[in-house]
């Protein structure tokens, strides 16, 4: 370096004295002006260094969305009905939209393409679940399949599920699903007014028959369910977005509220595991029926599991399978009173294929194109969780030329999906089970990426809902038989003019999303038909404990 652009320090003494510092401003100046090729100099190098960093930056080709608060970003924005905020967004700043809420990345997915593009295609890296430190962690003591991180415990569970309920494993659960299917049906027959709990009923018996080879339960209010049916209401509403500040605030952990979901997870795997238990007890007495639990049972060295986490993997099936179908069913109902076009048709089809001296049974369902067609649409129609379950990414990714980085949640809104105009018509806000129903009269699987169901309401990729096929059984055999000896009408009052009903309403019970309560008339679509449904419960009574 030249003594001409040498920085002259002579001037100062160390240590520097107070008249020294008094006039250190002044100083520096004289060194800038003695020296102002290497201070200009070096003050271009760093401004390029951060400029190539800016520009350079991926942090830059963030999908586009709305402009949130400091600190807050867009927390506040998420609130009741997110995905009707969301479909607002979608409109302004396309299929694929990024938020923040309190620091933490968000990518909503708003078209069937981007969601299987990320979610199915590169599942190896859109498989992981964001961390919840209540429902998940507190609640279910890191047990529960839906909430757990991608890992080594999470595959070996995902395994055992695939095994115990498959579609090549569904058949010998038909039996118990017809006999409830019959139940449900006289249950509403002779009260009406209360089909909303008959559907609660019937989902219930049915996920505990699958789950634990239990005989049809009569009361929702049962003993052997109330205690897992009021941890699944905690579970869901825990699980809601923004239900608990600890999930943002993690020093609350020691708050009064965690020695409670304490608690309630040591009562609550006292009953799930009692539960497994007796299957075990009854396959030790010889007694070996299909449930899931006796599959678990079987295969539980092979899988890996311990009793603890088969016991737990039992349970969270019963939850993630109760509330949901009985939710479908509630949404289809509130359909088919609203379109009675759609019920016409679909009475019209099983007296033509089943008749009226006997019930419909599976052996009907591949000649039934429209009740199965019914199935898809009011998943479609009115999906159970709106926003579907979210993804976490676990590596920084590029899509279409925009940024997510690894860590970023993904919400698949499948409000959206399920209601795009472009793959499912103008009337895609429409009940409408014709749409699945082809010029052959055949039924229609679906647009591509929705693997055959018409919908994306069981979700994406190694996440996909393992109980799909049980779900899609009992919701086609609950409504052939509903609607083969049932008439469903709006109700009407003392004056004989139907009572209002709130479409477009919701009630959010957490995770799941059901019709606000409305009333509607059910009566018997014939003469015999509340006669033949007590004989078939007489005899599918009897092969049950």
């Amino acid at each position: 370096m030249s003594d001409a652009i040498q920085p002259d320090f002579s001037t100062f003494s160390f240590p520097l004295s107070f008249s020294d510092l008094w006039s250190f401003p002044s100083q520096i100046a004289s060194i800038v002006r003695q020296n102002h090729i290497l201070v200009y100099g070096l003050a271009a190098t760093i401004a390029s260094v951060f400029a190539a960093r800016y520009f350079t930056s991926p942090w830059r080709k963030l999908p586009p969305g709305p402009r949130g608060l400091p600190l807050l970003g867009n927390a506040l924005s998420l609130r009741e009905a997110q995905w009707l905020t969301f479909m607002e967004w979608k409109k302004k700043y396309g299929d694929v939209v990024y938020i923040t809420a309190l620091g933490q990345p968000i990518v909503i997915l708003n078209t069937q393409k981007a969601a299987s593009d990320l979610l199915d295609r590169r599942a190896g890296i859109y498989s992981d679940r964001p961390n919840n430190i209540v429902a998940a962690n507190i609640l279910c003591g890191g047990m529960a399949i839906v909430f757990q991180s991608y890992g080594s415990l999470w595959r070996r569970m995902r395994k055992a599920t695939h095994e115990g309920l498959n579609r090549g494993v569904t058949e010998p659960f038909q039996p118990a699903q017809l006999a409830e299917a019959v139940i449900l049906a006289l249950g509403m027959l002779s009260q009406p007014a209360a089909w909303d709990n008959h559907l609660r009923r019937a989902s219930s018996s049915m996920v505990m028959s699958v789950t634990y080879d239990t005989a049809p339960i009569e009361d929702e209010d049962d003993p052997s369910v109330k205690g897992v049916n009021d941890f699944t209401a905690e579970i869901t509403r825990a699980a809601l977005p923004g239900a608990h500040l600890v999930e943002v605030f993690t020093w609350m952990k020691f708050a009064k509220w965690k020695r409670d979901a304490e608690e309630s997870h040591v009562r609550f795997s006292q009953v799930c595991e009692g539960l497994y238990n007796r299957v075990g007890a009854d396959l030790a007495n010889g007694i070996d029926r299909p449930c899931l639990s006796a599959s678990l049972i079987k295969e539980s060295e092979r899988n890996q599991l311990s009793v603890r986490e088969n016991a737990w993997l039992a349970a969270i099936m019963y939850i993630a399978g109760s509330e949901t179908t009985s939710a479908a069913l509630a949404w289809w109902t509130l359909g088919v009173v609203m379109y009675p076009e759609t019920q016409k048709r679909a009475q019209a089809e099983l007296d033509a294929v089943v008749g009226r001296e006997r019930i419909p049974t599976f052996a009907d369902l591949p000649h039934l194109p429209y009740l199965r067609a019914m199935v898809k649409e009011a998943l479609r129609w009115r999906p159970l969780d709106p926003l579907g379950l979210p993804h976490r990414s676990t590596e920084d990714d590029w899509y279409e030329g925009m940024f997510i980085p690894k860590g970023t949640i993904c919400i698949p809104h499948v409000w959206a999906l399920n209601r795009d105009p472009a793959l499912y018509g103008t009337d895609a806000h429409e009940f409408n089970p014709g749409r699945f129903i082809d010029e052959k009269g055949e039924l229609w699987a679906g647009p591509a990426d929705t693997k055959d169901e018409g919908h994306t309401t069981y979700g994406f990729g190694r996440r996909v809902c393992a109980g799909k096929h049980i779900a899609n059984n009992s919701l086609f055999i609950d409504i052939a038989m509903v609607l083969w000896a049932c008439n469903l009408e709006p109700a009407k009052d003392a004056c004989g003019n139907p009572i209002p009903i709130d479409v477009d309403g919701w009630v959010d019970h957490g995770l799941v999303v059901r019709p606000v309560p409305f009333k509607c008339s059910i009566t018997p679509r014939f003469q015999e038909a509340p006669g033949i449904l007590a004989s078939e419960r007489e005899l599918a009574g009897g092969h049950r404990k």
